[in-house]
């Protein structure tokens, strides 16, 4: 198997997670858009754009579960750097509780992989 073909996921699959992975992320530190792009292609996943981000960081910050602040960057132009808020945090754990609960529905559903 290929490394592309390793990490190809349902684009439909993602969208309704990235929310709940970019509120962990920035549960645990205060981080701006690229560096959360490059967070979770470390996790592995690679086909993550900048594109697909900032929209989940925008509609997360307009529903009061992140809040931003500008920095300035020597590197360039100043950055936008996210936090989770409070709400962001119950929203985090009410997210995290229905994630398992599907992946224990969709455990029990799917046959178990057989070694090979």
């Amino acid at each position: 198997m290929t490394k592309t073909a390793a990490h190809a996921r349902d684009p439909q699959l993602l969208k309704g997670v990235l929310p709940m992975l970019i509120l962990a992320l920035l549960s645990e530190a205060e981080s701006y858009g690229y560096e959360l792009v490059t967070r979770l292609h470390g996790a592995g996943l690679d086909g993550i754009s900048p594109g697909t981000v900032y929209p989940v960081l925008t509609r997360l910050e307009r529903e009061g579960r992140l809040t931003s602040q500008l920095v300035a960057s020597a590197a360039g132009p100043a950055r936008k750097y996210y936090l989770a808020t409070a709400e962001g945090l119950n929203a985090l754990a009410t997210i995290h509780d229905e994630w398992n609960a599907l992946v224990a529905v969709v455990e029990q559903i799917l046959p178990t992989k057989e070694a090979p």
